[in-house]
């Protein structure tokens, strides 16, 4: 009686994800180049290395926490749908060449993570890996970091609403509905912007919603 419990289970199981890996396909979920809009996500390596600091975390983090300091560097560009996100749209993900990665050090200054954002999101693109690492730096060079951010000499005090109005001063076209402010219980730790897939700013209100509520926040130096 036990076994045939069991193996009802184990049959309802099978049925239930086949039954749900045909509705994600139905519904072109997960599936390469089906998506609305891209997010860039621009992370403030500072915060990032006080926190890995703060961790003890000695993985990874050398190169970007080593003796060049950054400042705002990318940590992806996602495919969006306009409620949720594909990810881990190719398994196994095409094969990411060490050149590829060696190319993109100076935007994004860490092997593990460029890997991890190809598995991941780039695969979502559509792109194959050059052209969606060249869509990348596009989307990089198509936003301005304000340039009071610029070589932060001292920790600096900022608020999620003075953080979004510098990039919306930098950048024009830029709104509200079309960034959100990211931080952890004290730091700023990223700068989130929609694109369109031709990469121009265009609204998200779900990304939008998630700024950061936080009255205060560090934005430790870049130096």
């Amino acid at each position: 009686m036990i076994r045939l419990i069991v193996r009802c289970a184990f049959a309802a199981c099978v049925i239930f994800a086949t039954v749900s890996n045909a509705l994600a396909e139905e519904s072109g979920q997960n599936e390469p180049g089906q998506f609305d809009f891209y997010v860039l996500s621009l992370s403030w390596s500072p915060s990032f290395c006080a926190a890995a600091a703060e961790r003890g975390d000695s993985r990874g983090p050398s190169m970007q926490c080593g003796t060049r300091q950054y400042s705002f560097v990318v940590h992806g560009l996602w495919p969006q749908y306009e409620k949720g996100f594909p990810e881990y749209c190719k398994m196994p993900a095409p094969r990411l060449y060490r050149g590829i990665v060696s190319s993109m050090l100076d935007l994004m200054p860490a092997p593990r993570l460029i890997y991890n954002e190809w598995d991941k999101h780039g695969t979502c693109s559509g792109l194959a890996p050059q052209a969606y690492f060249d869509t990348v730096r596009k989307a990089r060079e198509a936003v301005k970091i304000p340039p009071e951010y610029s070589g932060l000499q001292e920790a600096l005090s900022v608020t999620p609403a003075a953080v979004e109005d510098a990039f919306i001063k930098a950048n024009p076209g830029l709104s509200s509905e079309s960034m959100a402010v990211e931080c952890d219980k004290k730091r700023l730790t990223e700068v989130r912007i929609c694109l369109s897939k031709e990469l121009q700013f265009r609204e998200c209100p779900e990304i939008a919603r998630r700024n950061c509520r936080r009255d205060q926040l560090v934005m430790p130096p870049s130096r």
